[in-house]
């Protein structure tokens, strides 16, 4: 299957999430576009291990998005954050965005949805949009950020904010492809 090639929105007019690292570890997937299989990111000839904490999200991308070199993307899809239980690698997940983290890794957008799942018994905390997450979960918020600060080397990613659900509604509608 081309995880890629997915739509970003189901037929029901949800975002489509595809996970690539599961919560709660620190072995680095990604989706190779190539043989259309997850395999280890792999850096100076080593499988990468984040030397941090495990990943507090699962984390994959919206599929039918790209963000672009031309205007400043990282040239891979767009990032998503999914706010539940470890979610194994492959899953496909409708969610429901409810913000956006604004990211630079070395001078290049790198922004990632931060989402929780559409069907309400896959979910792990109670907010649904920015507001509610603002209220109730800020100290997720900051762990969040912190862990996407400091897992590749203090000074690599650079925070420029928040946006709400409308944000990262139009993120991935600026990036789709289809």
């Amino acid at each position: 299957m081309d995880y890629l090639a997915l739509p970003a929105f189901s037929k029901s007019g949800l975002l489509n999430a595809v996970v690539e690292i599961p919560a709660g570890t620190n072995t680095k997937f990604e989706y190779d576009k190539k043989s259309h299989r997850f395999k280890n990111d792999v850096r100076d000839s080593h499988d990468r291990k984040v030397d941090f904490l495990p990943y507090p999200t699962n984390y994959g991308f919206v599929p039918s998005t790209h963000m672009d070199k031309a205007i400043g993307g990282d040239g891979d899809p767009l990032d998503v954050l999914v706010l539940s239980e470890h979610l194994p690698t492959g899953a496909v997940i409708e969610v429901l965005p409810i913000g956006l983290l604004l990211l630079k890794d070395l001078g290049e957008l790198d922004h990632k949805v931060l989402a929780v799942p559409a069907e309400p018994s896959l979910r792990i905390i109670r907010a649904t949009n920015w507001r509610e997450f603002q209220m109730e979960y800020s100290a997720a918020r900051h762990i969040i950020e912190q862990f996407f600060l400091h897992y590749d080397g203090l000074g690599t990613m650079l925070l420029m904010g928040w946006g709400d659900e409308n944000t990262a509604i139009a993120e991935v509608k600026k990036w789709q492809l289809v």
